[in-house]
């Protein structure tokens, strides 16, 4: 019985020193520290890695530093103009100061979500329908700025607040859809006449360049034409200038019995045609004198018989 009695003994003694070695020493990891409370008094934080607690005297707070975030149910506001929305929103938040969000807060996540609730319904009080539709950035900051206002003093950081959702009322969902379509048709409209527009400047500038290709090239051709003319009564006048030239060439290589034949000729066909009346030019009778004094001089002197 003594030796049974001392073997229980060892083990139960083996398994306190065990229970006090796993009481003792904590393994932290890097991303948790561990607030210790040493007699109901905070002494710090410690970690990460191997951390040694005195047992029954130390007590530890583990905080987990890791960025977390919270879906803040569904909430009814009101707007500026008395217009009611549904909206839900998701807030980011991590741990800065692990010592003040054990001390200064108990339920940081409760506490956040009252905070945020309230704080939306001021922010979505001050703004119109129609702004808070069209403003959640601004409203993701606004929120942001006023939860980390708060929750600095918790040693906690809001990094971020998301609106999800906002629905505003039926009625308003159908004024809404109303006013895209007609904004849609309004669009297509102003689409179509931009077009419209557009296709008669481009069919206005085609008939102007048209206009002015064709009025060039009727002045070219005016221009060739007028060219083409001058060049010929160039060379119709160039031609009368050498038939006048080989004309008087020829004209002064003739003598004068031949031009008084000439006139003889001249005087023949006269004489044929039915007319009564003759004009003889004065240079008729000089010519006619040149001629019988060139035939005297060509058959010698006649008997007075012959002459007369």
């Amino acid at each position: 019985m003594g030796w049974a009695a001392l073997v229980m003994f060892l083990f139960v003694l083996g398994f306190a020193v065990l229970i006090m070695a796993a009481s003792m020493i904590r393994i932290v990891r890097e991303y948790e520290r561990l607030v210790v409370f040493r007699f109901g008094r905070c002494i710090g934080t410690k970690g990460p890695g191997l951390v040694w607690l005195i047992p029954f005297a130390d007590k530890p707070v583990k905080v987990d530093l890791r960025e977390q975030f919270m879906e803040v149910p569904h909430q009814i506001c009101i707007t500026k103009d008395n217009a009611p929305i549904g909206v839900d929103f998701l807030i980011y938040w991590k741990v800065v100061n692990p010592e003040l969000s054990v001390l200064k807060v108990g339920q940081f996540a409760q506490a956040s979500v009252g905070i945020a609730t309230t704080t939306l319904r001021a922010v979505i009080g001050d703004i119109d329908l129609d702004h808070v539709l069209a403003q959640r950035e601004h409203i993701n900051h606004v929120l942001r700025v006023k939860l980390d206002e708060v929750t600095e003093r918790w040693g906690v950081k809001v990094t971020a607040v998301e609106i999800r959702e906002i629905q505003p009322p039926r009625e308003v969902q159908d004024a809404m859809n109303r006013q895209m379509a007609a904004e849609r048709t309004r669009r297509a409209m102003v689409t179509e006449a931009d077009g419209q527009r557009e296709a008669a400047i481009k069919v206005a500038e085609g008939e102007k360049e048209s206009a002015i290709l064709r009025a060039e090239g009727e002045k070219q051709a005016a221009i060739l034409q007028a060219e083409g003319q001058r060049a010929a009564l160039a060379l119709q006048a160039e031609g009368f200038a050498v038939a006048l030239r080989q004309i008087w060439e020829t004209a002064s290589q003739v003598d004068a019995n031949t031009m008084t034949l000439q006139y003889f000729e001249t005087l023949k066909r006269l004489g044929e045609s039915p007319s009564t009346k003759f004009i003889f030019p004065m240079e008729f009778t000089g010519m006619l004198e040149s001629f019988i004094k060139g035939r005297e001089v060509q058959e010698g002197p006649q008997p007075p018989d012959a002459v007369s």
